[in-house]
């Protein structure tokens, strides 16, 4: 399944692997702050890759992933890939929480029904426990970027990331662990973001049993 195509068999698909698979949550020191993602799956028919690169192939009615560009203004992680997430509030489930923040963030309101699954926790080293929360978004897509938080919308294809050339692993002298990277077009999407996105290829799409929670983050995401 190397160019993913957005219909009921792939949402079958990826809610079977889900469903299969033993989520690890994280225990984390209380001083760690609680935050949730949201991994969306969506048609790309009605969105654009930006990719540098050109496509390997046609786009129209194949299965996408929602990514934004924080906004420059931010304090934290001004203009880094992310995915639509943030904090968890008081008394929320992660399921809650990317409800919410994926209408705040890019202007999607969906309902409990398009929760998919979960993936593995993931401690960060800026001080936050990641939860992700996988989607199935639809295809009726009417993206809005908040400009305070968002500085563009990207749809990237899942084809992009089942590329022969993906994970990216780096040795720094500060981890036994490497970094994971994810290419996109002609750039990279860093862990945390990065390893969310392999351990959602690995597992939901293409089976396997992969723990990502390891993976070291570049020195720029440790702030």
């Amino acid at each position: 399944m190397t160019n993913p195509i957005f219909n009921d068999e792939l949402l079958r698909h990826i809610s079977a692997n889900l469903e299969q698979f033993d989520r690890r949550p994280s225990f984390p020191q209380e001083s760690l702050k609680k935050a949730a993602v949201a991994v969306t799956i969506v048609d790309h028919q009605n969105g654009s890759d930006h990719l540098q690169r050109p496509s390997s192939g046609p786009t129209t009615g194949r299965a996408a992933m929602i990514l934004t560009r924080r906004a420059a203004t931010l304090k934290a992680h001004a203009g880094q890939w992310a995915l639509p997430g943030g904090q968890m509030e008081a008394g929320e489930r992660p399921e809650d929480t990317v409800l919410r923040e994926l209408e705040e963030e890019v202007g999607l309101r969906l309902d409990a029904d398009a929760v998919i699954g979960r993936l593995d926790d993931y401690d960060t080293r800026s001080g936050f426990t990641i939860k992700p929360v996988v989607l199935w978004g639809g295809t009726d897509l009417t993206l809005r970027p908040n400009p305070g938080e968002v500085a563009s919308i990207h749809l990237i294809p899942l084809a992009e990331f089942m590329r022969e050339d993906a994970p990216i692993l780096e040795d720094i002298p500060e981890s036994e662990n490497p970094v994971l990277l994810m290419p996109v077009g002609n750039t990279c999407i860093a862990a945390p973001t990065a390893a969310i996105i392999y351990q959602f290829r690995e597992v939901a799409i293409l089976g396997n049993d992969r723990r990502v929670a390891h993976y070291e983050q570049p020195y720029f995401a440790w702030h």
